[in-house]
C-alpha cells in the first residue's frame, strides 16, 4: 500500500516537469521572429513559425515584428538648389531583416523610427538640395523619391534595417509663398481677361458699325426705289386722268364734283363759308351741273372751277 508521502512527491515531480517543460517552449508568430538572449547576451535567432525549444528559466524570447512597418515623417521646410523653400511631407515602409543586429543596435521599433527620422530628414535635404523646385514638383519626382530610398537603405543597413519604399507625399511651397503665387496668378488671369473683352468689344463695334452702314446704304436703295415706283405710278395716275378727261370732260367733271364732296362733306363738320350760288354747289341745285342761262362764259368757268377739284388717289 502507497503511502500519503510518495503521492506526494510523485505529485510535485510531474508539476516540475509540467513547468520546466512549459518554460523550456516557445511559439514563433507567422509574423514575427524571435531573438533568444541569454543572461542579456543573444544566443539564437528563429526566423520560422512554429514551437521551439529554449533552455528553461534561463533564456528569454524577444519578439521582433517582421511585417512591412510605417515610418511617419512630419512636414519639414526645405531649400531647394534655385534657393525655394519647401514643405516636404515624405513617409517611409521598412521591414526588420537582421534581427540580431535590429536588437543590438537599436533595440526596439520606437528607437528604430527616431533614428531613421533623423536620416530620413537628412536624405530629404541632401536629395532636395541638388535640384529645382520645378524638378520636385513635377519633372523629376519618381526619380527623386528612389534616390532617397537608396540613401536611407543603405545608412539603415547598419541597424539590420531593409528600406522598402520612400514617399513625397506633398511638396509644395510655404503658406505665404503659396498665397503670393495665387495672387500673382489671379492677377495675371485677370489681365488676359480684360485683354478678351477689349478684343471683344472692338470686334462687336466693328461688326456693329459694318451692321449699321450696310443698313443704310439698304434703306437708302429701298427709298430710291420706292420714290421711283412712286414716280411712275403718278405718272400713269396722271397720263390715266388726262386720257379721261379728253374722252367724257363732262362725266370726268361730275366725278371729280363728286370726290371734292366726299372728301369736303364728311361726318362731324358740314360749315362751309361759301355762297349757294357757288361753282362748288353746282351739282345741288341741277345734277347736270348746268344753270338754265349758262352762258359758254359761265360753261368755260364751271369746267374751269371742276378741273381746279384735286383728283382722287387711286
Amino acid at each position: 500500500m502507497r503511502s500519503p508521502v510518495a503521492g506526494i512527491v510523485a505529485l510535485i515531480a510531474v508539476l516540475v516537469i509540467v513547468v520546466v517543460g512549459y518554460s523550456s517552449l516557445f511559439t514563433v508568430a507567422q509574423t514575427e521572429q524571435a531573438l533568444v538572449v541569454r543572461f542579456g547576451k543573444p544566443v539564437d535567432v528563429v526566423t520560422q513559425p512554429g514551437l521551439n525549444f529554449k533552455a528553461p528559466f534561463i533564456d528569454n524570447v524577444i519578439s521582433i515584428d517582421k511585417r512591412i512597418l510605417d515610418l511617419e515623417n512630419p512636414s519639414q521646410e526645405v531649400i531647394a538648389f534655385d534657393q525655394k523653400r519647401l514643405v516636404v511631407d515624405a513617409f517611409a515602409r521598412y521591414k526588420i531583416k537582421n534581427a540580431l543586429q535590429f536588437y543590438q543596435s537599436v533595440g526596439s521599433i520606437q528607437t528604430a523610427n527616431v533614428q531613421l527620422g533623423t536620416l530620413l530628414n537628412a536624405a530629404l535635404r541632401r536629395v532636395l538640395g541638388e535640384v529645382t523646385f520645378t524638378q520636385v514638383v513635377r519633372d523629376e519626382r519618381e526619380g527623386l523619391m528612389r534616390k532617397i530610398r537608396d540613401q536611407l537603405d543603405k545608412e539603415a543597413d547598419a541597424y539590420g534595417i531593409q528600406v522598402v519604399d520612400v514617399r513625397i507625399r506633398r511638396a509644395d511651397l510655404p503658406e505665404a509663398n503659396s498665397q503670393a503665387v495665387y495672387k500673382r496668378m489671379m492677377t495675371e488671369r485677370q489681365r488676359e481677361a480684360e485683354e478678351f473683352r477689349a478684343l471683344g468689344g472692338q470686334k462687336a463695334q466693328e461688326i456693329r458699325s459694318k451692321a449699321d452702314r450696310e443698313a443704310t446704304v439698304i434703306v437708302a436703295e429701298a427709298n430710291s426705289q420706292a420714290e421711283q415706283t412712286r414716280g411712275a405710278g403718278d405718272a400713269e395716275r396722271n397720263r390715266l386722268f388726262a386720257e379721261a378727261y379728253g374722252k367724257d370732260r363732262d362725266f370726268f367733271a361730275f366725278y371729280r364734283s363728286m370726290t371734292a364732296y366726299e372728301n369736303g362733306l364728311k361726318s362731324g363738320d358740314t360749315r362751309f363759308l361759301l355762297r349757294p350760288d357757288s361753282e362748288f354747289f353746282r351739282y345741288f341745285a341741277n345734277p347736270s351741273g348746268k344753270s338754265g342761262a349758262e352762258t359758254p362764259s359761265t360753261a368755260a368757268s364751271s369746267s374751269t372751277a371742276a378741273a381746279a377739284v384735286p383728283a382722287p388717289k387711286p
